[in-house]
């Protein structure tokens, strides 16, 4: 059985087809009360460093492809990674939610490319 993974704003509403929810930013999402915003995983050590955050900030358009460089080689030193990896295993399906406005341009489109580049 393969896992179906899919990224998601964290300000849309949650779906059962969502399956199992996994929060990927460092920060809270701005706006959002603790009962309105539903996942079952938050770890704040899987998103990017603060350094590369606000380094990519700075010129997101320019630094797009360093920061998703950047951002896997974070991932693949990070024992966060493989926590994650560990327990999405199985699961039927698996929603990244992240709290950007660019929904292309954001650490869970990365988190998602490399989770499909490395089995879990």
């Amino acid at each position: 059985m393969s896992t179906h993974l899919q990224i998601k704003r964290a300000y849309e509403p949650a779906e059962a087809s969502d399956g199992y929810r996994v929060y990927v930013d460092r920060l809270w999402p701005r706006g959002l009360s603790h009962e309105n915003f539903h996942y079952d995983l938050w770890d704040k050590e899987i998103a990017p460093s603060a350094q590369l955050r606000e380094w990519f900030h700075e010129e997101p358009d320019s630094r797009w492809s360093e920061f998703e460089r950047r951002y896997k080689a974070e991932l693949l030193s990070n024992p966060s990674f493989g926590q994650l990896r560990h327990a999405i295993s199985g699961k039927p399906a698996v929603t990244l939610l992240y709290s950007s406005h660019d929904e292309i341009h954001n650490n869970a489109a990365v988190l998602l490319d490399l989770l499909k580049i490395q089995p879990y």
